[in-house]
């Protein structure tokens, strides 16, 4: 499901951002693990107060799952009519805004099926079978391009989007929630699984991006493999109710279980939802916020023999709240020519280009928004090819996986500083006899801080072969 709707704040969503990062590293400080805990406790107390949708009975839930996806395709389909009856997006204007959203969901994204982790250390008991392969599959069994934090990692630095670090608090508390049932998965365990529940199911939202990702020429795989792998008749979002029913208690209360899984459902809807993010993007503040992150240093850098209006770029540059007046003289000097290709503006040229005397100091991002900008209305400048499905080569395929050397029983040919840990988890997996023991080494190396790391996607493809194997 996803968090979909306005942004829903909570007391303590100021500490998102800190918690989020407290607890991505091997060993968390003490503090911030019980921090985290209690930031679960209050979120989960908030929630509890709002309404969800699903059905009070346990009996009810798989038909409620078929009539989500149904009604899920049906407004898709009828999306899908507007725009071949000549509507527009409904989400994204702009390549640049699209690119904003990216970014702006990276803090949940790059945590993708972390609140599963928890249970991976139960992987002898067959009542979480269901919720640890779809762990496994999040983590694309092993494949690099199959993991789908290592996908959006790729999606991310394609188009200069690697800046994420500074977004609010709100944009991290999805994130926040994520690692801190992984980290407290034996205190919120029905929690775990009813945010599960909610979070593969198919949205509506997800179809739309993925088609309108692939209108702006945007590689769409990471959005259209959920798809996939979401489904409710095979795929995670059948196992989220296989996985339920298979961990209801047997002597405790189960209306009690069900109703900390509901509360767990609900924590879907806390901090920045997708349709939130897409609305909160205006083009001309995001422009002037790049260009303020540049004055501090390029208010040093230019030569004082070209004038703007009668003042250098230097002095443009000394102050932020000049930006406005600056980009009017642009336009009114003719360095700018909105409305048109950007190609026909003397600033795009500046910045655009191997030769371009500006070249580096904006990433691809950056770059998009200041074309898109420049562009305005211009048809001309904002016309976009489509990525074909005849010829695209998804980005993050091109590595082989029929090739990959890093199995554990295929042997490293060679050991050099590139491959040294992968030789060394080899090596000590070697060394271990116990298969309880090697399976405790394989998930340190799958949690959210590993998983898509070298190390983490060898130690995935050796702990699927020793599960599958039984």
């Amino acid at each position: 499901m996803e968090s979909m709707g306005n942004t829903v704040l909570v007391p303590s969503c100021t500490e998102a951002r800190q918690i989020y990062f407290g607890l991505l590293c091997d060993e968390p400080d003490e503090l911030v693990v019980e921090r985290s805990r209690s930031y679960l406790v209050e979120l989960l107390q908030s929630a509890a107060r709002n309404e969800a949708d699903l059905p009070q009975s346990l009996d009810g839930l798989a038909a409620w799952s078929t009539s989500n996806a149904v009604h899920a395709g049906a407004q898709y389909r009828q999306y899908l009519d507007e725009r071949k009856s000549g509507g527009a997006r409904r989400y994204f204007g702009t390549k640049s805004h699209a690119l904003y959203f990216l970014r702006s969901v990276a803090p949940t994204k790059l945590v993708d099926g972390a609140w599963l982790y928890g249970l991976l250390s139960h992987w002898g008991d067959t009542r979480f079978s269901p919720l640890i392969q779809t762990y496994l599959e999040e983590l694309g069994r092993g494949l690099p391009d199959k993991n789908h934090v290592l996908i959006y990692k790729k999606l991310l630095a394609a188009h200069g989007c690697g800046q994420w670090d500074t977004l609010s608090d709100a944009h991290f508390v999805q994130g926040t929630i994520q690692l801190a049932l992984a980290r407290h998965a034996a205190n919120f365990l029905p929690e775990v699984i009813g945010f599960n529940l909610g979070y593969e199911q198919l949205p509506l939202h997800l179809l739309i991006c993925a088609y309108e990702l692939n209108e702006l020429g945007i590689d769409p795989y990471y959005f259209t493999l959920h798809i996939g792998v979401d489904n409710v008749v095979s795929g995670h979002g059948a196992k989220a109710i296989q996985g339920l029913f298979d961990a209801l208690p047997h002597i405790a209360d189960k209306k009690a279980f069900y109703q900390r899984v509901v509360n767990g459902y609900k924590l879907n809807s806390m901090g920045v939802g997708t349709n939130s993010v897409i609305e909160q993007f205006d083009l001309y503040k995001e422009l002037l916020s790049i260009l303020a992150a540049r004055c501090c240093v390029g208010a040093q850098l230019h030569s004082d023999y070209g004038r703007i209006a009668g003042k250098s770029v230097n002095q443009w540059l000394s102050d932020p709240a000049q930006l406005p007046a600056f980009l009017d003289s642009l336009q009114q000097t003719g360095w700018i020519k909105r409305h048109q290709a950007p190609e026909r503006s003397r600033f795009w040229n500046l910045i655009q280009g191997e030769h371009a005397e500006m070249f580096g100091v904006f990433n691809a991002y950056e770059r998009q928004v200041v074309s898109d900008w420049i562009a305005g209305d211009s048809v001309e400048g904002q016309t976009r090819q489509p990525l074909s499905y005849k010829d695209k080569r998804c980005l993050f395929n091109v590595l082989s996986t029929c090739k990959d050397s890093s199995y554990v029983g295929e042997g490293l040919e060679s050991f050099d500083d590139f491959n040294m840990e992968l030789r060394l988890l080899e090596n000590k997996l070697g060394d271990l006899s116990d298969k309880d023991a090697t399976m405790a080494t394989l998930v340190k190396l799958m949690s959210p801080v590993h998983h898509h790391t070298d190390v983490g996607l060898m130690a995935t493809r050796v702990f699927t072969r020793l599960l599958d194997n039984g």
